[in-house]
Parts: C-alpha cells; structure tokens; sequence
C-alpha cells in the first residue's frame, strides 16, 4: 500500500531514468505540463502530427492524451497513438477534459476510451460522471461539483473499463477494482491556476512509467503534485507567483517534505 517511502522511490526512480513522456495535450497547457514534467526529472515531447505519433510511441516510456483542445486530425492522432500504445503495453492515462460540456467533447473520451483503453483515466467529478452519463456539475472545462460525489461513477467506469481512475479535487481519490486511495494534500490556490488539472495527468504519466502498480503511481503522482502546491500556495501571493513556485517546488522537493507533508489514506 502506499506510504511516504514508496513516493519517494518512485520520484527517485524517475529522476533517475528520465523516462521519455508522449504528451498530445491542448494549446493552453504545453508549456505548463512540459515543465512540470521535466520539473519532476522525466523527459516531455510533445508530439500531435498524426503522422509521427505512431513512431513517437514506440520510443516512450508513456503515453499522455488530453482533449482540452480538439479538432478531428488531433482526434485521429490521439486514437492511433493511444492503439499502438496499448499494442506495445505502453502505459496510457487519459484526461477527458471538459467531458460532459457538450456532446461532441463526452463522445470523443468515450471513443478513445473504447478503443485505446488506458490504464488511467483523471479528471474532475463532473468529467468522470459524465463518462457514465451520471450528471455532474460543469462549467466549461472546470467542475462545480466535490469529488466525494463522483466516487460511485468513478466505481462503475473501473468496473467497466479495467482503468484506475483519479478524481481530483480539495481531496483527490484513486480507485481500482479491490482499493481506494484518498490524498488530501494540496491547496485552494491551485484551482486558481490554468493547467493544473492537465499538470496532474502528465505527472501520472510519468510515475506510471516508472511502476507498472498503476493504482499506486497514480496515487504517488497526486501525492507529489499536492504536496508541491502546498509549498508553492505559502510562498504565493496569487495565481501568478503560485504557477512558478509550484514549478520550482516540483524541482527541489526533498524526501524530508514528502515524509512531513504526507497526507494520503
């Protein structure tokens, strides 16, 4: 099970083998998600061109797909990255951003859900409804309703899909078929900052390709993020100084602060 020890050897698994990451993300959080990773000690490339991202795959040690920002050639490319992914048991997590908003959003995550089948699904409660057609509460990209609330859709899309799910909110939960994690770091501050959501599936990324126990690199993942948002939030003084000291907090978290600040059951 998880505990202070097993976060840090996977942060130090990661800087250690600076796995590469495949991320086919959206416009507003490249750069962001990007340095988060690289923050973390993994090695990002962001890659989208239906006609590369097949290659890409094959040399990465895992597979990041967010649909914040779509268009059907992005779609195409998704879908055949995610299927070789799989075909080389390459590990996926997806993030259905803004499932849930409007039709065409809730229909692309559940075809690449079908067909590419990742190990890890993250996102906010009303995403995570959304994929069971429970209804949730949305506006736009961004929940309005607590992640407790997604915990029985959340239970039957593990069910149905074999995926850990995270659902992130004030308490981030990470639930398969036989356990449920609960990680109760982080701060209130980090809503007020674009990108976080989509910050947290690239460091899933790069701790499931690091621990093939995708229940807890996941759980590691949202520990590690939380953790580094504490941090960040007592040296902030808003949104702005919050997204540059997460960056830096990512890059010199200690084992000391792992083990202090570890709040997870």
């Amino acid at each position: 099970m998880i505990s202070r020890e097993s976060v840090i050897k996977d942060l130090h698994a990661i800087q250690s083998q600076s796995p590469l990451v495949h991320n086919i993300t959206n416009y507003v959080v490249m750069n962001t998600t990007a340095n988060a990773l690289l923050a973390v000690g993994a090695s990002p490339v962001m890659a989208h061109a239906v006609n590369e991202v097949e290659d890409m795959v094959k040399i990465a040690s895992s597979l990041v797909i967010n649909t914040g920002t779509l268009s059907k050639s992005w779609i195409d490319a998704m879908i055949k990255a995610g299927k070789t992914a799989r075909e080389r048991d390459i590990p996926m997590v997806f993030d259905p951003v803004g499932a849930g908003a409007t039709s065409y959003r809730t229909k692309t995550a559940l075809q690449i859900i079908k067909e590419c089948r990742p190990r890890v699904i993250r996102g906010n409660a009303s995403e995570i409804m959304a994929l069971v057609n429970e209804k949730g509460n949305t506006k736009g990209v961004d929940s309005i309703a607590t992640s407790e609330s997604a915990l029985h859709a959340a239970r039957l899309l593990t069910k149905d899909t074999g995926a850990v799910i995270v659902i992130s909110g004030p308490v981030d939960y990470i639930i398969d078929n036989q356990s449920a994690i609960e990680v109760r770091n982080g701060s209130p501050m980090m809503g007020k900052v674009t990108g976080m959501g989509c910050s947290a599936t690239a460091l899933v990324g790069a701790f499931i390709a690091v621990n093939r126990n995708f229940l807890l690199a996941s759980a590691h993942a949202m520990t590690v993020m939380g953790i580094a948002g504490e941090l960040a939030a007592k040296k902030s003084d808003g949104p702005g100084t919050m997204q540059m000291h997460f960056l830096d907090e990512l890059y010199t978290l200690s084992d000391k602060e792992i083990a202090d600040l570890f709040d997870v059951k």
